[in-house]
């Protein structure tokens, strides 16, 4: 067996990591804490020409057509840069969403101008039950004026506030399951969006409400009834990928932590050379390389079409939301009063991670999916 990446995959994770070096400095990162849009229209415009806004959308829609292992090491380095920017809302979310279950006519309108950079989207989920089920979708979508009128509340929406058009999942059948995903433009009458602040200031979020807000039949992505299948596929690709940018916080965390350690001396000597400081660098690395193959497990099942392709996701996502918090948590310790302060750049990427670990499911909850699908083969 062969567990390494081919030469182009390290060639793509090379450059997205020279790039983000480059532009994507904790300088600019803190920049963007207060301002208004909450990413770089520049920058944007370069990944597009770089191909990293279409890295898994079909080619003839004018993308790569690369696989959930190329975006998880896209990801692993924009989770250690801490890009901010709208990149998981517009293209693993909505993206992959449209990629999924559009039509022809819509992936060539939607993925074509997520693609380019020319559009941004968004995906508007999470209501006031917190949780992951079709139970907890309850925006409304009635038959009405040659199309679907809406009405409700989604919470946390992704960079809702830049985004051009938003992959809504609404309720449209009392059946448990009876969910139906459309694409809202954000600018439609009735749409109106309240930001709210993340512990992680730079993963921007809005409330956004609906208001008898009209959607025309062409805006169904997939079938009435039927979102709720292409949301479940969409979960493990999330999760698999939130996995993927925790991870990159755990890395740099862990190799911040290994460079202080070297150079911060007490008693005439390094701490490094004090056992317990030894002991908790190693319990990171393990933490990390387990990190690692378990994201990159998942990806490459997904990518395959592997029958454990949801339980891989759900183990990754479940063991590296656990182990992403106490490698970032550790490092903050290992650095002792500094490790605390604003000024120094460890918080970013344990915010990171936080906000990350809960969305698309803690590790309670895959741990629960992980179960549920054990069971069910026993």
């Amino acid at each position: 067996m062969d567990f390494d990446f081919t030469s182009d995959q390290v060639m793509l994770r090379n450059t997205v990591r020279e790039y983000l070096t480059d532009k994507c400095t904790t300088q600019f990162v803190r920049s963007m804490f207060d301002d208004q849009r909450g990413y770089s229209k520049e920058m944007w415009k370069e990944m597009a020409d770089n191909g990293w806004l279409g890295l898994t959308f079909p080619e003839d829609q004018g993308g790569l057509g690369l696989g959930q292992v190329e975006l998880s090491l896209v990801l692993e380095e924009m989770g250690r840069a801490v890009l901010p920017s709208p990149y998981f809302a517009s293209v693993v979310l909505a993206g992959s969403a449209i990629a999924d279950a559009g039509d022809k006519a819509q992936k060539d309108k939607y993925l074509g101008g997520i693609g380019s950079g020319e559009m941004i989207a968004t995906m508007g989920w999470l209501e006031d039950a917190t949780n992951w089920g079709p139970g907890a979708i309850n925006l409304k979508a009635e038959s009405g004026g040659g199309g679907f009128i809406l009405n409700g509340l989604k919470r946390f929406v992704p960079f809702a506030h830049v985004a051009d058009v938003a992959i809504v999942a609404a309720r449209t059948s009392s059946k448990l399951d009876g969910i139906t995903l459309f694409a809202v433009y954000m600018k439609s009458r009735g749409v109106n969006t309240q930001a709210v602040k993340n512990m992680d200031l730079t993963s921007k979020a809005a409330e956004v409400s609906f208001t008898n807000v009209h959607v025309p039949e062409e805006n169904v992505i997939g079938d009435v009834d039927g979102g709720w299948p292409v949301l479940k596929r969409l979960l493990d690709k999330a999760a698999v990928s939130a996995a993927a940018e925790m991870l990159g916080a755990s890395r740099k965390s862990m190799e911040m932590s290994v460079d202080y350690a070297k150079v911060r001396e007490t008693f005439g000597q390094p701490i490094g050379t004090f056992q317990a400081i030894k002991h908790m660098a190693a319990e990171m690395l393990v933490e990390v390389e387990s990190s690692h193959g378990a994201v990159y497990y998942a990806s490459w099942a997904q990518a395959a079409g592997a029958p454990d392709a949801s339980l891989a996701a759900s183990v990754a996502k479940s063991y590296v939301g656990d182990a992403s918090r106490k490698v970032c948590g550790d490092s903050i310790q290992l650095h002792g009063g500094i490790g605390f302060t604003w000024e120094f750049d460890l918080h970013l990427y344990f915010k990171r991670a936080k906000y990350y670990e809960p969305m698309f499911g803690d590790a309670d909850y895959h741990r629960e999916q992980a179960l549920r699908m054990l069971e069910t083969d026993v």
